[in-house]
């Protein structure tokens, strides 16, 4: 978290990253699969989620974060503080609805505590950054490498909510080529609307050494980041598995389609 000047300042921090930890896992908190994942997960896949998160959070709070001159250990101070957060506002909610408790086994309650965790992490990071209107203004023009940071985690934020869900597995099974090429250009479209939308409020766009024009640099490279995690995430809820290649790409396309609008709208809100 952000040096504060005062206990109330400090307190002010932590109850935004609370609040957006609970407004992007709540539904997750509240969804059987992400129980039932969290009882079935390998450890080599809980270690692979936490890695990952916590790489997330690094990013986000080199990038957009709270702080504008960080160091790298500040970042690092941060982005353990926000899991931690992450982990424990998971731990509340989940013995509040009576997911862990005495009935539960040690291994049981640590892997929905963890599942439910990660996406909890990024909310507070998220939160406490941008909840309260205290990011910093940034100079200067961003990086391709700081945008598709912010893409990413606003993808991951918005996609992690249905990764999990049958509905995912349904559509993958029952898309038509035509209709995952139809799922592809709405993805495209929802990216290029996005991003032309906040190139008219004033936000900085995609910039970088590309020679493509922005108007198609900014969707590609968002739709590319959506599906890159899309994969992983449904990877990781172990839904990529059985149903054969066709499926799988069909899974990946369609969560894709709200990964790139958290990827897109996510970027433009989360960094002005």
């Amino acid at each position: 978290m952000a040096d504060g000047p005062s206990v109330k300042n400090s307190f002010r921090e932590y109850a935004q990253g609370v609040a957006g930890g609970l407004l992007f896992s709540l539904p997750l908190l509240y969804t059987m699969e992400v129980w039932a994942h969290g009882v079935s997960a390998s450890p080599l896949r809980l270690l692979v989620g936490i890695a990952a998160t916590f790489a997330l959070l690094c990013l986000y709070n080199n990038f957009a974060g709270i702080r504008e001159d960080h160091s790298f250990a500040e970042v690092l101070i941060d982005s353990v503080e926000e899991f931690g957060i992450g982990l424990a506002l998971s731990a509340a909610v989940l013995f509040l609805l009576g997911r862990i408790g005495p009935h539960t086994t040690l291994s049981e309650g640590f892997g929905m505590i963890i599942v439910q965790g990660c996406t909890s992490a990024i909310g507070v990071s998220v939160g406490t950054a941008q909840l309260g209107g205290d990011a910093p203004e940034r100079k200067g023009e961003p990086s391709l490498l700081s945008q598709v940071a912010i893409a990413l985690c606003g993808a991951v934020l918005i996609a992690a909510n249905v990764a999990p869900t049958q509905e995912i597995m349904l559509l993958g099974v029952e898309a038509t080529p035509l209709r995952i090429l139809a799922m592809l250009g709405a993805s495209l479209a929802l990216a290029a609307f996005a991003l032309g939308a906040a190139a008219v409020r004033g936000q900085r766009d995609f910039k970088g050494d590309s020679a493509l024009p922005r108007l198609i640099e900014g969707p590609v490279v968002t739709v590319a980041v959506a599906l890159v995690s899309s994969g992983a995430l449904l990877w990781w809820y172990g839904r990529l598995g059985g149903d054969g290649p066709g499926a799988a790409i069909a899974q990946v396309v369609a969560l894709a389609v709200p990964a790139t609008l958290g990827g897109s709208v996510g970027r433009a809100l989360l960094q002005a």
